[in-house]
């Protein structure tokens, strides 16, 4: 397989916290300083110091405190206060976003290796007061930035799960073949939770664990989770007992994905610095092609179909071209419509699991699957792979990354 783009990852140059669901062994822990103790980790388990970087980019999209700082803070804390670079905020598409501008650092001459790092805690969302001095009695406005935004997307006037219903009801969708998918997803989680002959998972190629959870004195450790936190046991007989969360609709809560907290980082470099850092040298990783759309108002799940067809498109390539398809799939039905529209098998996309069983902790969520998209095809030896997730205000984006060796 050719290979020319000059972008790289190295292979093992990635990680991920556990996920752990939202309000749990997480949820008192600032994301940013469990960005820098993820990341300490991980380099340290690579012999990586943080002067290997010489660029950073950060996702994040629930703000915490400080997170005016962004980027240059958490570089700092993990031990390089020289080191620079921009903060990220693009919703579910964060994660590819970062990596898309981690090759735009490297495209730029800005930098040669990029740390590319994505935090979200969704759990204890802040609560925002907006000053309005020219309002009656100078009373301001209040949002709560992660329930009030779910629930309604201020252009559409509408919440999210009325974009899956829209394209529920549009591509003829119903709840038993929403549920069917769900049980198939979780099946194919739980082959990346089984272990091998050595005692070895899917998951250990890139997760850290067991990984322990700061306590809230430095230094302390309040908790250690030896995988995600939170993933409903899932069967077709539990699913059949839940009803539609609409009057008159198809989208259940075992249909949807749960909120999450968690990081995921990875490296992006030239692919002579990427042979130097990789575990494998032999195996190549790089990033080919991104792809970038938005759909009507209030039609959020179609949106991943245009943004693969132009990564494709600007690839070179077809789906049936690809060897894996890894999608951040909020709904069931984002799969579901994404099959209908591209004739990709359905039952094949999503092998070792995604978004719609493990959660969704917003920026750490399209960067985690884009390593298991890596790891799934450097199972398999080599081969082009799609990941594409939809996003707030019914954008989306898709990366296309090939894996030879």
């Amino acid at each position: 397989m050719a290979l020319s783009a000059p972008y790289a990852v190295p292979y093992g140059g990635y990680w991920c916290t556990p996920f752990a669901r939202w309000q749990g062994s997480l949820a008192h822990v600032h994301s940013l300083e469990l960005a820098a103790h993820g990341a300490r980790l991980a380099l340290t388990a690579r012999g990586l110091e943080a002067s290997a970087f010489d660029g950073g980019v950060l996702g994040l999209t629930v703000p915490q405190r400080h997170s005016f700082y962004g980027l240059p803070w958490l570089a700092a804390m993990l031990g390089a206060p020289g080191l620079a670079g921009p903060t990220i905020m693009q919703a579910c598409a964060t994660g590819a976003r970062v990596l898309a501008t981690a090759c735009g650092e490297i495209a730029s001459g800005v930098a040669q290796c990029v740390l590319a790092i994505t935090a979200d805690r969704v759990s204890n969302g802040p609560h925002l007061y907006y000053p309005d001095p020219g309002a009656a009695g100078g009373t301001g406005m209040s949002e709560d930035w992660v329930i009030g935004n779910f629930e309604r997307d201020p252009h559409a006037a509408c919440a999210m799960v009325e974009t899956a219903e829209n394209c529920a009801r549009h591509w003829s969708v119903d709840t038993a073949e929403q549920h069917a998918l769900v049980v198939r997803r979780y099946e194919q989680y739980q082959a990346a939770c089984a272990p091998d002959a050595h005692g070895r998972c899917f998951h250990d190629r890139y997760m850290l664990r067991p990984f322990p959870v700061p306590g809230r004195r430095p230094g302390g450790v309040q908790a250690v989770l030896d995988g995600d936190e939170g993933v409903h046991p899932t069967s077709a007989e539990g699913l059949a007992r839940l009803r539609p969360l609409r009057p008159d609709g198809t989208v259940t809560y075992g249909g949807q994905t749960h909120p999450a907290d968690g990081n995921a980082g990875m490296i992006v470099t030239t692919p002579e610095r990427a042979r130097e850092l990789s575990r494998a040298p032999h195996i190549e990783v790089r990033i080919v092609a991104w792809g970038q759309a938005r759909a009507a108002a209030a039609w959020m799940p179609a949106a991943p179909i245009a943004a693969a067809r132009a990564a494709l498109a600007q690839a070179g390539l077809g789906f049936s071209d690809l060897a894996a398809i890894k999608s951040h799939n909020p709904f069931a039905v984002n799969d579901a419509v994404f099959a209908r529209e591209t004739g990709v098998d359905v039952m094949h996309m999503n092998n070792y699991g995604s978004s719609l069983i493990w959660g969704h902790p917003q920026a750490p969520t399209g960067m985690r699957a884009i390593i298991e998209l890596i790891e799934e095809l450097a199972e398999r030896g080599g081969g082009y792979g799609l990941y594409h997730g939809c996003a707030a205000g019914d954008s989306a984006m898709a990366v296309v990354v090939a894996v030879d060796g």
